[in-house]
């Protein structure tokens, strides 16, 4: 499974955006999904999870309330709308696949699947 990550920029404090993650010639179907991020100089963290029959998500405590994770109805798109966005959000983002209908998951290892990663790009 190949996945591509877009929708990344520049934007101010406050800002919105919202990432997409698509996966090249099939859909998402009972796929966990992940977005991750990767600010300059520190470890690569967890940001949002979906389980992958919809039913659950989960978000790191410095995200919730601000970013949404979703998946569109035809199942080929993973999204991670981002609002109030802070510099602190600055970090390349990747999104990741685990085939799990059930499950739900916040660790690396737990991943199969990782697209490229997109940049973000907070200014104050």
């Amino acid at each position: 499974v190949q996945l591509q990550a877009c929708g990344g920029g520049l934007v101010q404090a406050g800002g919105s955006l919202r990432l997409s993650c698509a996966a090249s010639g099939r859909t998402f179907r009972s796929y966990a999904m992940g977005w991750f991020r990767q600010a300059p100089g520190k470890e690569r963290e967890f940001v949002a999870a979906i389980s992958g029959n919809d039913i659950s998500t989960y978000y790191a405590e410095s995200v919730k309330g601000r970013f949404t994770i979703s998946r569109d109805s035809a199942k080929t798109t993973v999204y991670l709308q981002m609002n109030s966005l802070k510099p602190e959000d600055t970090a390349v983002y990747y999104c990741a696949a685990r085939f799990d209908y059930y499950g739900i998951y916040t660790r690396e290892a737990n991943f199969d699947y990782w697209g490229q990663g997109t940049l973000v790009t907070v200014s104050s």
